[in-house]
């Protein structure tokens, strides 16, 4: 069960999320200006840092001039070391040291491991070395074929949606900026977090047009740097920069160009994988629908996986969880139905919309299409049936999408400002990272669970 403490700030927690979602039911709001907003007044804010504190840059881009669209952008320190392929068992030892594996002599780190999560099945392998026990975690619908973490060091782009219920939460919210700090340093990637509009300000299907606004942004960028790239290679006759070049052209073009210097350094829009906590699983799984739907048309964007972490689904036929854990921690099922009416247009409002319900008929485009898609469940979460027969629905198509769900653990428990320095908040994002790795990697070798 979850700790005394946890319970304490659960009742806390819904105390105020709930008065705060009835002030903005009861309060009318001009929902017609399309500029909206992305932060509360009372979240906890962390400001964008040029400099590399903790092995990671940030800068904040308003990118579209209509909207209050923004994103934020994390770029590793590591980034600034090219790749060298000729250096494999340095690359290799770099992946391992930022996918911080524990070692498995080590009793207490198994220990630790051992209370993260429920198991069926196989156990996990890393570097060929099983875990001594099998009760890590309840893991559904995966394969065991797993080689040596042995990858060609490369950018990518993880676009990143933040939880709130469609209504609150930030992409440069103190809690935000922790986890995607860790996610940058324990992937060796570029995190791109969207500060999407947020509702009732703008309503359905704002958030949604807005995920797919910055994939957009991201394939603009990437042909821009492609055309900067060949001017400067007939200017200079293509010579190579050396790291000390790079760190000047990052401080010098700092906000200051219309080719983003980091993404045009060291992304990989080609390898771009999506994660959505909570509500912005919804959203990612929406831009996931829209990449597949639009394929060639928005190269050389492509979306390779996803991450759902407790994604916000909900339908009009209640799952078992939904009964049983219908008044769980932090955000029960009340309270996620009043910002399902804060979000969805009046008109619109049913708990069966494509928005809120993955599996109704007619959604698509076929499931068989989906880009790999990991989810993330909690085993007190109400929502965490309908995320998992989402992903048994991927799963009856080929598709891989295993479920990883986490004993103890609560909705929003890798997130969650006062969790995020928990071990299983930790475990958790370890696990995420080796998870997407094999989609991310050059040369495509395969690591599953």
């Amino acid at each position: 069960m979850p700790s005394v403490a946890v319970k304490l700030y659960s009742v806390f927690f819904k105390f105020l999320l709930k008065h705060r979602l009835q002030n903005r039911i009861q309060t009318p709001l001009d929902d017609t200006n399309p500029f909206g907003v992305t932060s509360r007044p009372e979240e906890s804010v962390a400001a964008a840092n040029p400099s590399f504190t903790d092995g990671v840059t940030t800068k904040d881009i308003h990118i579209d001039s209509l909207t209050s669209l923004s994103i934020r952008i994390f770029l590793p320190e590591s980034a600034l070391i090219p790749p060298d392929s000729d250096s494999k068992p340095q690359s290799k030892s770099r992946v391992r040291a930022s996918t911080r594996q524990p070692d498995v002599d080590s009793g207490s780190d198994l220990d630790q491991h051992h209370l993260r999560r429920n198991s069926h099945g196989t156990p996990l392998t890393v570097n060929s070395v099983p875990h001594k026990e099998e009760s890590r975690r309840n893991s559904y619908g995966c394969s065991n074929d797993a080689e040596s973490l042995k990858f060609e060091i490369g950018r990518w782009g993880l676009q990143r949606f933040h939880g709130g219920g469609f209504v609150s939460g930030s992409n440069d919210s103190v809690a935000n900026d922790f986890f995607c700090r860790r996610i940058a340093k324990l992937c060796d990637v570029i995190v791109v977090a969207v500060g999407y509009r947020l509702a009732p300000e703008n309503r359905y299907p704002a958030a949604f047009e807005d995920g797919l606004k910055v994939l957009h942004w991201l394939g603009k960028q990437a042909n821009l740097a492609e055309c900067s790239k060949s001017m400067g290679n007939t200017r200079g006759g293509g010579t190579d920069h050396k790291k000390s070049d790079v760190q000047r052209h990052i401080v010098d073009a700092f906000g200051a160009s219309m080719v983003e210097p980091w993404l045009a350094a060291h992304g990989d829009p080609s390898r771009c994988v999506l994660l959505g906590v909570s509500c912005g699983s919804n959203i990612a799984d929406y831009v996931a629908r829209k990449a597949v739907e639009e394929g060639t048309r928005l190269d050389p964007v492509k979306v390779v996986a996803q991450v759902l972490m407790y994604p916000f689904f909900i339908g009009s036929v209640p799952t078992h969880s939904e009964i049983k854990l219908a008044n769980s921690y932090f955000y029960d099922k009340a309270m996620c139905i009043l910002a399902w009416k804060l979000f969805l247009p009046e008109e619109e409002f049913s708990l069966d919309h494509p928005a809120a319900n993955p599996l109704v008929p007619g959604r698509g485009p076929p499931l068989k299409l989906m880009p790999p898609t990991l989810t993330v469940v909690a085993e007190h979460d109400w929502m965490r049936d309908r995320a998992i027969a989402y992903s048994e629905e991927l799963r009856k198509v080929n598709v891989d999408a295993p479920v990883l769900e986490y004993k103890d653990a609560v909705h929003e428990f890798a997130t969650l400002d006062m969790l995020l320095k928990t071990p299983q908040a930790q475990a958790c994002a370890e696990d995420i990272a080796i998870w997407v790795k094999k989609y991310i990697s050059l040369r495509g070798h395969e690591f599953s669970y």
